[in-house]
């Protein structure tokens, strides 16, 4: 039973964030925020994009952002070029001047994301939550935070250093940051799945395909998906395929058809098609818990998805494609936070090579007897079980109750 907190008058939290996984987050943290304390006002600041996850959750946004070209990879070779030209930093001034302005009048701030949310968050002169989701302890054995964030999370108006998983938190710990806990990791709090949109269906084998949430990227990602499909069908003989496409919902999937059929495919509705070998593609909009629920394996481009995938107790293939976000570089990095059970094919974008590898990859593992009980125990160990969202929720009002009765 999660207990009701009672705070008088109606506090207000902001929550700021910076990506679409952080934003996501965030979203998950406002609901347990509503559910412990109903009378709460909140409100967000999305750095990156257009902050979707509060939108869908009727909170208000201080400030109305657009999605840039890089998709917040703004470091990633010339896409800091291509966000200059878009606005970004007309943009970023934009939302430094609402953090100032508007943040103050806030009780309590939360930060989900790295140094930069941190940052806002530090204009604001509000008690701060951080909630450190961007990085952890696996990936290297030992944290290293950059002076900045170190400094940032000195600063006595951060009360609490949340992390994502309990090896980072006790990293941190052990290097003095006495601020650091574990509550969870909200990503796991997901909707049920829908047995009504999609059902196991024995007899079958049931790959996840999750191309990412960034477009075009996603776009192509997909593509790359759909000539892997096309080397799985020619090993049909003991069991048909059933392809599930995770699809966030943009209006930049209109452009997928040209793109499918230059490979082969024909898109039909939500359905794509092979010319060669009667395979099939399902696109789910919005339908990721039902798909990861029915699935076999994981198809992976993506990051928070990935994540969940692993956090599902599934296993993950990975392909390397042409960015900005999936490269090698952040596909081998996503191989040391989630372990053992997470595979990366080839270290240059995918060729017909890499994807009959890819294929065989597939086969082999799916084959593997031993390979359930290896991803329950990197679901606990990496990602851990539901109700993230509610402990971090609780974790904040208490921070929050603190800083109201002048406790330092």
């Amino acid at each position: 039973m999660v207990s009701r907190v009672p705070l008088s008058p109606a506090p207000r939290i902001l929550l700021i964030s910076n990506g679409h996984g952080e934003d996501l987050n965030g979203g998950l943290i406002a609901d347990g925020l509503r559910h412990c304390a109903p009378g709460l006002e909140l409100a967000a600041l999305p750095i990156v994009g257009a902050g979707s996850a509060y939108r869908r959750r009727g909170l208000p946004l201080l400030h109305e952002g657009r999605s840039l070209p890089s998709g917040g990879m703004v470091y990633q070779g010339l896409n800091i070029w291509k966000d200059l030209a878009a606005g970004w930093l007309q943009q970023s001034l934009a939302q430094l001047w609402t953090a100032w302005r508007q943040g103050r009048h806030y009780d309590l701030v939360v930060s989900i994301g790295d140094h930069v949310p941190l940052i806002f968050a530090l204009l604001t002169g509000r008690p701060t939550v951080v909630f450190l989701v961007s990085t952890s302890s696996y990936y290297e054995g030992r944290l290293r935070l950059s002076a900045l964030t170190r400094w940032c999370c000195r600063r006595r108006r951060v009360r609490v250093v949340l992390t994502r998983d309990a090896f980072t938190a006790t990293d941190l710990q052990a290097q003095g940051q006495t601020k650091a806990l574990f509550r969870g990791y909200p990503i796991m709090d997901l909707p049920p799945p829908d047995p009504g949109l999609v059902a196991r269906q024995e007899g079958s084998r049931t790959l996840a395909l999750v191309p990412g949430s960034r477009f075009p990227e996603a776009l192509h990602n997909l593509v790359l998906m759909l000539r892997l499909c096309s080397q799985l069908g020619a090993h049909a003989e003991d069991r048909p395929w059933r392809f599930l496409v995770a699809v966030v919902e943009s209006p930049h999937w209109r452009e997928l058809a040209p793109l499918a059929a230059s490979v082969g495919w024909q898109l039909d509705g939500g359905v794509l098609r092979s010319a060669a070998g009667g395979l099939e593609v399902r696109l789910l909009p919005g339908a990721l818990p039902s798909i990861l629920a029915v699935s076999d394996l994981v198809v992976g481009m993506a990051g928070t998805a990935v994540e969940q995938a692993v956090g599902f107790g599934l296993p993950v293939v990975q392909l390397v494609g042409r960015g900005p976000q999936f490269s090698y570089a952040f596909a081998e990095s996503q191989m040391r936070l989630l372990g053992p059970t997470v595979h990366t094919v080839g270290r240059r974008p995918a060729d017909t090579g890499d994807l009959q590898e890819a294929a065989g990859l597939i086969l082999h593992l799916l084959d593997d007897d031993e390979l359930r009980e290896r991803c329950v125990q990197a679901a606990l160990e990496r990602v851990g079980p539901p109700g993230g969202s509610r402990r971090i929720a609780e974790t904040v009002l208490e921070t929050l109750a603190q800083a109201r009765a002048g406790f330092s």
